[in-house]
């Protein structure tokens, strides 16, 4: 069985009700149900949400909400592997043990059903325990400075004051769209970036972290340019 997992809680603070504000027409996590559908990827997408609106709402769109969260994993200080595997748990108990499971961020608008595809198949092919999302970051990193206590500035790598550019190497970070795992890779708390991971790399314009209302509008702005009436796809 193949397994999404769609991490949901109610109570976002940067954006109130985050999870299922309107986005473009629609309520944000109904983009990612709607996606992993039609994917063709998993035998259950499941919602795991502290929250009885979002859990209606989630079902409304065609994910199931099997159980609710419990409240010591959806406080402001719950991380996502926890929450994954409880989901796993909960799952295994209801349906079985899951092969492959997916954590699926309500808030990736711009996840596409070959990302999805295509994560799943790099998994399976290159045996690993995990395949998630990445970008290049847009600057160098090794230009990074600090502010010091006392209001100025310190860069974090001096060595690489007068280094070129084209010199410096290149940096990735998670663009925050979906982890794709072995179950046991999960429950093991195996670290996602290791030697048995793979980064399946987006374009620096379908990545948006979503945390402030000024991202939102940024991110709406795009979606709607790139492809709005195609999604799924």
């Amino acid at each position: 069985m193949n397994l999404a997992i769609i991490p949901a809680r109610g109570g976002s603070k940067r954006i109130p009700r985050k999870n299922i504000k309107s986005f473009c027409g629609k309520p944000m996590i109904a983009w990612s149900i709607e996606v992993a559908q039609a994917s063709g990827c998993f035998d259950r997408i499941i919602v795991s949400t502290d929250d009885e609106e979002i859990a209606k709402i989630a079902r409304q769109w065609g994910a199931e909400v099997p159980f609710m969260r419990p409240a010591e994993l959806a406080d402001d200080h719950a991380t996502t592997r926890p929450v994954v595997n409880h989901a796993i748990r909960e799952a295994t108990r209801l349906y079985g043990a899951p092969e492959a499971v997916c954590c699926l961020y309500p808030t990736a608008p711009f996840v596409t059903v070959e990302d999805l595809r295509r994560g799943l198949h790099m998994l399976q092919e290159e045996k690993v325990d995990f395949v998630f999302t990445a970008a290049t970051f847009a600057y160098p990193i090794q230009r990074a400075f600090r502010r010091t206590a006392t209001g100025g500035l310190e860069r974090i790598q001096p060595e690489h004051r007068n280094t070129r550019s084209q010199d410096l190497e290149e940096a990735f970070h998670d663009a925050g769209q979906f982890y794709w795992g072995l179950s046991q890779s999960f429950l093991d708390e195996r670290d996602t970036v290791s030697e048995q991971s793979r980064a399946l790399m987006l374009p620096r314009f379908r990545v948006h972290d979503i945390d402030t209302e000024e991202d939102w509008l940024r991110a709406e702005t795009v979606f709607s340019a790139l492809y709005l009436d195609a999604k799924p796809a």
